[in-house]
């Protein structure tokens, strides 16, 4: 009998980081697909062994080993499994393409300006210069919102059927500034349809499930 595959993920995490740690991407994804799947945890707050580093070489989650292949990154992993198993993307090229357009959107053009605001809030939020930074790349985000919204559209989904690039895309609205998703109601209609999906609330109960309750702070272990 085949081995189940094994995503990696976290077991100690701050509070803010809980519910929302990426491998919840990977998660969602096995629940919409219905496989079952291993967890390789480890401490958010410790340093990564050398075996776990061949795996994932910059020590993050999710990766994935799934009999020979071993991968990470969750934008390729969601790819190598809707590819694998023949969903979670549409059939009809223009619509499969649209949504691996997506998926690599939502990585590139919408997560890496999203993700400054929380980073200069928790990290760099007593330095004299970290508000300023931060209204800064606040109008550009919300336009990033503002163009997601309009090309949504009345769409339910990014590509017509749910796939991989909703899984992406809905995800970073855990990310926790979705208030310049304020006032534009498709975009909240769009998170409120994607979270309410019971295959997105089996892989967050999961992963909830998978953190112990004495976590370090962010500054202990580090």
């Amino acid at each position: 009998m085949r081995d189940k595959p094994v995503i990696s993920a976290f077991c100690r995490a701050p509070d803010f980081a809980k519910g929302r740690v990426r491998d919840l991407r990977i998660r969602w994804a096995f629940e919409e697909l219905g496989l079952h799947y291993d967890t390789h945890l480890l401490d958010a707050m410790s340093p990564r062994d050398e075996d776990y580093l061949r795996w994932q070489p910059f020590g993050q989650v999710p990766a994935l080993r799934d009999g020979e292949v071993a991968m990470f990154e969750s934008g390729a992993i969601l790819l190598y499994l809707a590819q694998r198993h023949g969903a979670l993307l549409p059939e009809e090229p223009q619509a499969r393409w649209q949504a691996v357009s997506w998926l690599f959107a939502a990585l590139n053009s919408m997560e890496p300006p999203l993700m400054m605001l929380p980073l200069l809030t928790l990290v760099h939020g007593d330095e004299p210069w970290s508000a300023e930074a931060q209204a800064a790349i606040r109008p550009f985000v919300a336009q990033r919102f503002q163009r997601l919204g309009d090309a949504l559209g009345e769409r339910e989904w990014l590509a017509g059927t749910f796939s991989i690039a909703d899984i992406a895309m809905a995800s970073l609205f855990l990310i926790g500034i979705a208030d310049l998703a304020a006032g534009q109601p498709r975009l909240a209609a769009y998170r409120d349809r994607a979270f309410a999906r019971p295959a997105h609330q089996r892989a967050r109960a999961a992963q909830l499930a998978d953190f112990v309750e004495d976590a370090p702070t962010p500054m202990e272990g580090a």
